[in-house]
């Protein structure tokens, strides 16, 4: 029986404090049997807990206490065990390594992301061939690829990175195939296609977007149309179907 809680979340906001809250999240998450990882750094916050589902929700409710994580939208999913072995709070240059300064997205300012669409919009777009304009839509998969390789969206454009710090340098050689088309840029959660979406855009591709929540809302919010296989995720469960449900092909 599925009763541990399982959430992912990230919030791209200033932090100024990240050395200073590290005790402090850590002190309250072990309070409350959580194990998991939750990055710091100066850009925000980056988060994957599991545990019990009041101890999970009310951990991220004290969290939404502090204004500047109120925006926090964990996904959810179920096990049947805790896929951590510890509880951990690591403060980090990135919450997500980009080796790009100059990409600083930011929740608190309206104007501080690149625009996304939703996974209902999404799975349209694809039943369509096309978006609301009439023109061709591609994903782009900002995935390791290994990760690639356990599941992703049909003809999605696969770069082969073997970590994040090659999208830059990857999507400066690609970048022509990409005009003309909309893109919509993806990944497990959300976070490294907000900053891949970002650059796209400063980098002179004109129609792009991020999925909102990545693979994981995907997965919640549809029914995976259009998605072959499963969803690595960096825990213990490998991978997840579009049920949120460990994949039976996981190792």
């Amino acid at each position: 029986m599925n009763t541990i809680l399982n959430i992912s979340a990230y919030l791209f906001v200033p932090l100024s404090d990240p050395a200073a809250l590290q005790p402090l999240l850590l002190e309250r998450a072990v309070a409350r049997g959580l194990k998991g990882t939750i990055l710091l750094a100066g850009e925000g916050i980056n988060l994957f807990l599991a545990g019990p589902p009041e101890a999970v929700r009310g951990f991220v409710d004290l969290l939404r206490q502090d204004p500047r994580f109120a925006p926090l939208a964990p996904k959810e999913s179920w096990s049947a065990s805790v896929p951590f072995r510890k509880m951990l709070v690591k403060v980090k240059r990135e919450i997500i390594r980009m080796d790009h300064p100059a990409i600083q997205p930011d929740f608190s300012r309206a104007d501080g992301r690149a625009p996304a669409v939703s996974a209902a919009t999404l799975r349209r777009w694809l039943d369509q061939g096309r978006d609301d304009a009439g023109r061709p839509v591609v994903t782009l998969d900002t995935r390791n690829a290994f990760e690639v390789d356990h599941g992703t969206f049909e003809g999605a454009i696969d770069w082969r990175i073997g970590k994040f710090t090659d999208f830059p340098p990857a999507l400066a050689a690609h970048r022509a195939e990409l005009q003309g088309k909309t893109v919509v840029s993806f990944c497990t959660g959300g976070i490294r296609c907000e900053k891949a979406a970002i650059l796209m855009r400063e980098q002179g591709v004109e129609h792009v977007y991020q999925l909102e929540g990545g693979i994981l809302k995907y997965f919640e919010e549809t029914d995976g149309a259009h998605f072959k296989g499963d969803c690595f995720v960096f825990d213990e469960r490998r991978a997840l179907d579009p049920a949120l449900s460990p994949a039976a092909s996981a190792p």
